[in-house]
């Protein structure tokens, strides 16, 4: 196992700085398996180390991708589910989806090992939007974006009101901030459309860019920072709620 400087463990461990981790050790207040720490040894992550007498785990780091999922790939942790993106992906380290997207649409995935931030994304109450762009078999009125756009009866409510932009003949822009299960082909179908293909295309300020499908990528830096800001007083009360807007 690789090897670190114990005050750098215990500053990555969200303990303290690194100045301050110093000073503890100093003190002779930083033990590691049962003997007192001294300045500038190195620890690997396996080893109890106790700092005032308290143990110190250091905490998984985390891990946030972008994926570019494609058509017929379920969004499910269970492996016994064929076509699961799981193993579809083989990541080398455990992650889940961010929500779903339905086996016949694709494009944008989040996955990640941090509970926390799955709730806070897509929790309904946050209002968190997520873009697609649709492809139907008739040609995209004028009343159809206004009926799409003002909010449709489907599972015995009524969908929030959003933004709906016509691209082409076949094709319009849809911004949702709510996830009900196959919300969209729902809603083309309540006003005789068939949804023909579907791609996610972003999530908040993540987009999908151009990454190819199957492929994947961290998410950067300027993203992170951005998402924290964008989720920083979200609710992360446990979704309860259906996630499959395709």
């Amino acid at each position: 196992m690789e090897e670190v400087r114990l005050n750098k463990f215990l500053s990555e461990a969200g303990v303290c700085s690194r100045r301050e981790a110093d000073r503890l050790i100093e003190a002779g207040k930083v033990s590691v398996d049962g003997e007192t720490a001294v300045t500038g040894m190195k620890v690997r992550m396996e080893q109890r180390i106790l700092v005032n007498g308290r143990p110190v785990c250091k905490e998984e780091e985390m891990i946030l991708l972008v994926v570019n999922k494609p058509r017929g790939i379920v969004c499910t942790a269970e492996k016994r589910e064929k076509n699961n993106i799981i193993e579809y992906l083989h990541y080398p380290k455990r992650i889940y989806p961010v929500g779903r997207l339905d086996k016949d649409s694709e494009g944008l995935l989040l996955m990640t090992n941090n509970g926390e931030i799955v709730n806070k994304i897509m929790r309904s109450g946050n209002r968190h939007e997520k873009e697609y762009v649709v492809t139907v078999n008739k040609e995209v009125t004028e009343e159809f974006v206004r009926a799409m756009a003002g909010g449709i009866p489907i599972l015995d409510t009524v969908t929030r009101k959003c933004e709906v932009q016509k691209l082409d003949k076949h094709r319009f822009r849809i911004v949702l901030t709510q996830g009900l299960n196959r919300q969209i082909r729902r809603m083309c179908e309540y006003l005789g459309y068939r949804v023909v293909a579907l791609t996610r295309v972003r999530i908040m300020n993540i987009r999908l860019g151009n990454l190819k499908p199957g492929a994947y990528r961290r998410v950067t830096a300027q993203e992170w920072r951005t998402l924290q800001e964008l989720i920083r007083d979200s609710s992360n009360t446990t979704v309860i709620e259906e996630r499959k807007n395709g």
